[in-house]
């Protein structure tokens, strides 16, 4: 599982070491209007939420960081990721299956359920492909190159022949 996340975070490594910080902080795209930046942090301080409630075994996922400056400068993308990363491999095989509490405001309040600890990771690592899969589409409209054809593709979509 570890080795997974990882191979998918290095995805977006490889596309911030090959854009400049003007498409990586550019919100012109409709119809949302938010940046390659903007997604890369939200992505990351999802996964910041779950290190950060390791301690404790309770993870608040509506206390996310929002450090705009990460999202409009690369090099703290990228320092960024790289924190991550450092926190990703301080779990082993057999942290997963703790059992964590997960918080989250799902609109009409916050809610509590238990978790493992791979089990939110998996969500977390679902969850950045799903945003991939939108910086795929900025991209895209800003007339970059994807940095490998899996990006943003979640390993059981089926392949399209063309």
């Amino acid at each position: 599982m570890i080795e997974a996340i990882e191979k998918n975070l290095q995805r977006g490594i490889s596309l911030l070491q090959t854009i400049s910080n003007k498409q990586y902080a550019d919100s012109s795209v409709a119809p949302y209007y938010s940046s390659i930046g903007c997604h890369m942090r939200h992505i990351l301080d999802v996964f910041t939420c779950v290190f950060d409630g390791l301690e404790e075994n309770t993870i608040l996922l509506n206390k996310r960081n929002r450090d705009k400056s990460s999202e409009l400068e690369i090099s703290l993308g990228l320092q960024y990721f790289d924190k991550i990363l450092h926190e990703l491999h301080q779990i082993h095989a057999s942290d997963l299956q703790k059992v964590v509490q997960v918080e989250d405001d799902m609109g009409l309040g916050v809610e509590t359920v238990e978790y493992t600890l791979g089990a939110i990771l998996m969500q977390a690592h679902s969850h950045a492909i799903h945003h991939f899969a939108s910086v795929g589409y900025i991209i895209y409209q800003l007339g970059i190159e994807l940095p490998d054809a899996d990006f943003g593709f979640n390993p059981t979509t089926p392949k399209v022949k063309v």
